[in-house]
């Protein structure tokens, strides 16, 4: 098969690499030191996505799978596994659980699709042994996984069950509360419950974005964006007035940052 041949050419590849006489970059790696650079790729293919690149999209997968290729060889030389086990255990994996297509289960939406894998996926782990006697219902999020992301996915889970509010505006008069709870605390000078109630604030939003079926992170990222271009232009509009902006001053940075927010091209 071409597509596999082509699989096996990139671990081929990577063998080379590896072995003695390859290239002395790469035999210096390490799962540690290769921990940053497959999260760097993450977020390249994340970008590309974002920009609806298919052409860069289609070369950062690639990178991403050499990330993911170069462990493979790591985890080989330990003999743990290695990458051919890697596609299969992942092919099976998506058989297991999609007992609707690959079995005699039906599914009637994506709702009771979701329910099926997370049973699925607790039962799993009970056989395997890898997981405790009563698992949670919220295993399986990522610790690395970026802490906004992390409270989005908390709440799926814990609402797959149930455990949710009844309607959006309950969340919006939680939110309110938590935000009056972290004035007060600023207010009071104190340090240590102000980053308790930061952080109550931070997962309420992250509740409000799940209920109103967006994405925290990628709305955080719209908003650094957003920031970032009339930031800049407000840098534009100095460097045009010959003011320094260590020198402008907050009142005329404010007054042109309402120029480049009043603009209708910004929104």
């Amino acid at each position: 098969m071409v597509s596999r041949r082509r699989f096996e050419d990139l671990v081929a590849i990577m063998d080379r690499l590896r072995d003695p006489g390859g290239c002395p970059w790469d035999r210096e790696q390490t799962f540690s030191t290769l921990r940053g650079y497959l999260l760097e790729e993450c977020y390249e293919v994340l970008d590309a996505l974002d920009r609806q690149d298919r052409v860069d999209l289609r070369e950062e997968l690639g990178d991403l799978l050499f990330q993911i290729v170069f462990l493979s060889r790591l985890a080989q030389e330990e003999g743990a596994f290695e990458a051919g086990d890697v596609v299969e255990g992942i092919a099976a994996k998506m058989v297991r659980r999609h007992p609707h297509v690959f079995g005699e289960d039906t599914a009637e939406d994506s709702a009771a699709v979701l329910k099926r894998w997370e049973e699925i996926k607790r039962e799993e782990k009970r056989s395997s042994g890898r997981g405790q006697e009563a698992p949670s219902v919220l295993d399986g999020i990522p610790r690395a996984l970026p802490e906004l992301a992390k409270a989005q996915r908390l709440g799926v889970k814990a609402a797959r069950v149930g455990f949710d509010w009844r309607e959006d505006l309950d969340v919006h008069a939680k939110l309110s509360e938590e935000v009056a709870e972290l004035r007060a605390a600023s207010l009071a000078g104190e340090p240590g419950r102000v980053r308790e109630e930061m952080g109550d604030v931070l997962f309420t939003v992250a509740m409000l974005a799940r209920r109103l079926g967006m994405d925290a992170e990628e709305a955080l990222a719209l908003a650094n964006a957003k920031f970032r271009e009339r930031f800049e232009a407000v840098e534009r509009a100095l460097r045009r007035e010959g003011v320094p902006i260590q020198e402008a001053g907050l009142e005329r940075m404010d007054r042109l940052w309402n120029e480049v927010k009043s603009r209708p091209e910004e929104g």
